[in-house]
């Protein structure tokens, strides 16, 4: 009988200590996250998915303890990974064709894609509500940088409206990324060419107008993909396939929530932007099929890109689908 009330009177310690244990290897669990370095090229609603896996917890769960920063700029977040600042780049991948044609060894590999159109919308001065593209011939534009993804699938849409983008408009390259709304604000151009939030901040100002999107007439194009050294996609495969998984969950829940449930997730990363905002954001791209709906990075895109890259004057050798780019990690989804 005694044995018994002994049992009895200890079995609260036991249930005390295993809850103690537990919430100790809770704690532990996430000292045993890797971390990763992921650099973006801009922090931009337009890059929803990537916010949702983020403040959902995705990689978390995948075992991924995220550290974002912004580059504002490829060529920036390029470099950041190249020289080891950065493990992933998030950037459009002409980058990786550039600096596999400069003849850099530990080259760097797309292994997933998030966006599938251009991001960024003509934003004028004034209200047109009939816009032409032909109405930016003889307008001082602010564009991107030359080289670049946002800029070339500009020129790109330029072109396709009988255009020549050095010579019909008087185009402004020489502003740095993260400050042309600014200057377009002070009135330093006509037109600009922006991402969002700028773009409909720029309208909430009272400043300009958004009047056509670049994405919508330029039609489907690997805008914005991740990439890392090819020493790090062999050395880092199942960190890379628990990344890719993260991204997709993302992906999935942006196909299939409405932007207002969107924007509730990832307004943490937008502090300074109402929530109505943001909302009108989302579905502004959603609208325009702006989000793929997974991570996998087609041959034809890619060659899509080099199309763009060649008419643009800034293509050196075209390079093997095969070579820069690999769906191994896609693919199991």
């Amino acid at each position: 009988m005694m044995r018994r009330y002994l049992v009895i009177l200890m079995m609260p310690c036991f249930v005390m200590l295993f809850g103690i244990c537990c919430l100790a290897g809770c704690e532990g669990s996430k000292h045993h996250l890797k971390k990763v370095r992921l650099n973006e090229v801009a922090h931009s609603i337009f890059y929803a998915p990537q916010y949702v896996a983020i403040e959902k917890g995705y990689f978390e769960k995948e075992g991924i303890k995220l550290e974002l920063t912004t580059g504002f700029g490829a060529d920036k977040t390029a470099t950041a990974v190249i020289s080891g600042d950065a493990d992933i780049a998030f950037m459009g991948p002409e980058a990786t064709i550039y600096q596999f044609n400069q003849g850099n060894a530990d080259y760097l590999i797309n292994f997933a894609q998030l966006t599938q159109r251009a991001g960024n919308f003509v934003v004028s001065r004034n209200k047109e509500e009939d816009f032409q593209w032909e109405n930016l011939k003889g307008k001082k534009v602010i564009g991107g940088r030359p080289g670049g993804m946002p800029e070339m699938v500009f020129e790109y849409v330029l072109k396709k409206h009988g255009m020549n983008p050095q010579k019909d408009i008087d185009l402004v390259q020489n502003i740095d990324f993260a400050n042309t709304s600014g200057a377009f604000v002070s009135g330093k151009a006509d037109y600009t060419i922006e991402f969002e939030p700028s773009a409909t901040l720029i309208e909430e100002q009272g400043a300009g107008y958004v009047v056509a999107s670049v994405g919508k007439e330029s039609g489907y194009v690997p805008y914005t993909a991740y990439s890392v050294k090819k020493s790090y996609l062999e050395s880092h495969k199942e960190l890379l396939e628990a990344f890719t998984r993260a991204i997709e969950k993302g992906q999935q829940y942006v196909n299939t929530h409405t932007p207002k449930e969107v924007a509730k997730v990832i307004a943490p990363q937008f502090k300074d932007t109402d929530r109505k905002t943001i909302e009108k954001i989302v579905k502004r791209y959603a609208e325009q099929d702006s989000y793929k709906e997974n991570t996998k990075f087609e041959k034809e895109s890619f060659v899509l890109i080099q199309d763009i890259l060649e008419e643009a004057g800034e293509l050196e050798k075209r390079v093997e689908y095969e070579t820069l780019v690999t769906t191994e990690f896609s693919e199991k989804y």
